[in-house]
């Protein structure tokens, strides 16, 4: 078994460089709607959204699988881990049924975003999430949270 570095928190570089990268697709949906092009608007919306809330249910697939691998995993987790991709479900109801899209939507995305913290933070207290978790996943909830907050503000 390979050993983490402990100048990285024990989480590999290749995950803070891949997931920092992972902001480059918000960014560049804000980038365009700063531009101010009315042609390209509802499409660099809809990317915003899109991005949005695929991740927020990828972090609840990674709480599942945080939940699989432990012994006797808290009761919250599993219903923590279902959250985030019904909250991406509901965020899309508006749209569906031709009601006001994407902005309130954005709002409560970029919001669960950066409240994911919560339980990533709970995670490392239940000694559940891996070393440096934290250090790992504040700045990217809070990028991404923050960027798509932005999105619904342009």
């Amino acid at each position: 078994m390979t050993k983490r570095p402990a100048a990285t928190g024990g989480i590999p570089p290749i995950a803070r460089v891949l997931g920092l990268s992972g902001l480059l697709p918000q960014l560049a949906a804000v980038a365009l709607l700063l531009s101010g092009d009315p042609q390209s608007r509802f499409s660099a919306l809809a990317i915003a959204y899109a991005y949005a809330a695929i991740i927020l249910s990828f972090l609840g697939g990674l709480w599942w699988g945080l939940a699989a691998r432990t012994d006797s995993p808290p009761r919250w987790l599993w219903f923590a881990s279902v959250a985030p991709s019904l909250i991406a479900l509901v965020t899309a109801w508006p749209w569906m049924v031709g009601l006001r899209w994407p902005g309130p939507s954005l709002v409560v995305l970029g919001i669960s975003l950066i409240a994911a913290l919560l339980i990533d933070r709970a995670l490392v207290c239940a000694g559940i999430a891996p070393p440096g978790w934290m250090a790992l996943r504040a700045p990217l909830s809070l990028g991404l949270g923050i960027l798509t907050l932005l999105a619904a503000a342009l």
